[in-house]
């Protein structure tokens, strides 16, 4: 897959991922989100991790799905903290089964509690 059919991909879940939330939650916010996706990949067999370094938090996602599962994830990660924090920076680390995304979101964030 091209970067740009990726990209109709995530244009075309984002909405649904909202409704998920939404249903899922009770609300729409970024800590749901990520919470979400965390139980979408414990639910799907896939290894994620959460950890802080400071004001850093890397989300580790480890899958055996190839490199388009990973330009797809890294890729919807992306457009997820944009939506909630246009001005901040998400850096990306990626291989054919691993997606490490960073970005800071403060010492005390946490998404289990909202």
């Amino acid at each position: 897959m091209t970067a740009k059919e990726i990209n109709e991909i995530i244009n075309v879940i984002k909405p649904v991922i909202k409704d998920t939330v939404l249903f899922i939650k009770g609300k729409y916010d970024l800590k749901r989100c990520i919470e979400t996706l965390e139980d979408y990949m414990r639910a799907s067999g896939m290894k994620s991790d959460h950890r802080i370094e400071g004001e850093l938090h890397h989300f580790i996602i480890q899958h055996e799905l190839g490199g388009n599962w990973s330009i797809f994830t890294e890729q919807l990660l992306q457009e997820i903290f944009k939506e909630f924090l246009p001005n901040s920076k998400m850096k990306c680390q990626t291989t054919e089964s691993t997606v490490i995304a960073t970005i800071a979101l403060g010492g005390d964030f946490s998404e289990h509690d909202y």
